[in-house]
């Protein structure tokens, strides 16, 4: 990152917290780089890798399986480092240590997919990127709740979520344009330094609480199956109903998410690349939406912010049932953008609520464990019943309604006892 840019950064976080009350955005961006370094990763891997391999001779599913392993492993990983993170004490701090190791391992592999020539070449570098990456997300985004008070965490993930979606949109459209002038590997190298110096700058940028400023007691300790016995075994169960609500808001998302450009294509007969442009439009405006999501979080309460969000997605999901043109399509890929940044934005803070202070490693893990379940079982549901009624699209639509419908019904008795709703 060049120098000046960082110092107006100092400067500008020196006038936004000088006065009581203020909100640092100096700081909350540049926390947001280490999301902006992650979320340039995946666009690439998703756009690209699907074609090395099946140029290798991969079937479909085997494809698909393949391409799912990230979700796999951080089912496993990301809570076990989350909570490892909440001890792990360094001088640099003890979510860093996890960013030092995982991001440059992720990088250095990343950058050697597309020059695999082989199955197991190329399995062996997919499957190291994505250890890399999960080492360090999760340790990244818990920084989210070391660095920000419960009243500040909506607005904050909102910048977040604004970076990450830079990011997305900055792999999309150089990544592209990449591939086309200087072959397979350029997108995969830009990736990997742009992730590189994203990272650096909040190692080097962003200054960790101290120690005795988080451990306040002996919960972060637990591992975090301990934290989700302690949620299961809890008088009050509003941090079980909040992790299954989650659960079931990402599988309706990610199966729509998944399917929804072989539904444009194969139902409305839009052509693939016109139908990829169309896409875009949903993160567009979900990139639009986060900050003020955050604001919105915060003025309104986030437990009646997300169930307006959801709401908003089930009333979608009956009207994207009788999309029949490009105008109703695109209207439905709007309002899905803004209703799932209100839902987005505000959920993980909504987690830190529940689960408490000291243990924001483990309940980020937790959270994400609860994501990447869906990432997997939301698609391959929706997949088997499309092969079950011979290639209907639209029952997608159903099925997304089915479980945004459920995640309201694990919302509403969730008492937001810690939150400022």
């Amino acid at each position: 990152m060049p120098a000046a840019t960082l110092a107006v950064f100092r400067i500008w976080e020196e006038v936004t917290v000088s006065s009581s009350g203020r909100f640092p955005y100096a700081r909350t961006f540049l926390l947001g780089f280490g999301f902006f370094g992650i979320s340039l990763i995946w666009p690439i891997f998703n756009n690209f890798v699907p074609v090395f391999l099946k140029e290798l001779g991969l079937s479909a599913t085997l494809v698909g399986f393949v391409m799912t392993w990230d979700n796999y492993l951080n089912m496993f990983i990301q809570p076990a480092v989350g909570t490892l993170s909440d001890t792990t004490w360094t001088r640099w701090g003890r979510r860093k240590p996890w960013m030092l190791i995982g991001a440059p391992l992720a990088a250095a592999f990343f950058v050697l997919v597309p020059l695999q020539r082989t199955v197991t070449g190329i399995m062996f570098a997919i499957l190291l990127t994505n250890i890399g990456m999960a080492l360090f997300r999760a340790p990244t985004v818990a920084l989210l709740g070391d660095l920000f008070p419960p009243s500040q965490r909506s607005r904050a993930n909102g910048v977040i979520n604004l970076m990450g979606g830079l990011g997305a949109i900055v792999a999309f459209l150089a990544g592209g344009w990449l591939y086309d002038a200087w072959g397979r590997p350029a997108p995969f190298v830009m990736g990997s330094v742009l992730m590189l110096l994203a990272v650096a700058a909040v190692v080097i940028r962003i200054r960790e609480p101290r120690r005795e400023a988080v451990e306040t007691d002996g919960e972060a300790a637990a591992g975090w199956r301990e934290h989700l016995d302690a949620l299961l075994h809890r008088t009050d169960p509003s941090g079980v109903l909040l992790l299954l609500a989650i659960l079931a808001w990402f599988i309706g998302y990610n199966a729509l998410e998944t399917w929804l450009s072989s539904f444009g294509h194969y139902a409305l007969g839009i052509p693939l690349g016109t139908m990829a442009t169309y896409t875009a439009v949903l993160p567009l405006v979900f990139v639009l939406m986060a900050l003020p999501a955050g604001f919105i979080g915060e003025r309104f309460g986030r437990k009646r912010v997300i169930m307006a969000g959801v709401v908003g997605l089930l009333v979608l999901m009956g009207y994207g049932y009788f999309i029949h043109s490009t105008t109703t399509l695109l209207l439905f890929l709007a309002l899905a953008g803004a209703f799932w940044a209100l839902v987005n934005v505000n959920s993980l803070p909504m987690v830190y609520d529940v689960g408490g202070s000291a243990a924001i490693g483990a309940f980020t893990g937790l959270y994400y464990l609860a994501s990447n379940i869906a990432a997997v079982a939301g698609p391959q549901a929706v997949g088997l019943i499309i092969d079950i009624t011979r290639g209907d699209y639209r029952s997608m639509f159903l099925f997304s309604l089915a479980f945004m419908a459920l995640a309201i019904l694990l919302l509403v008795p969730v008492r937001p006892q810690s939150i400022e709703a």
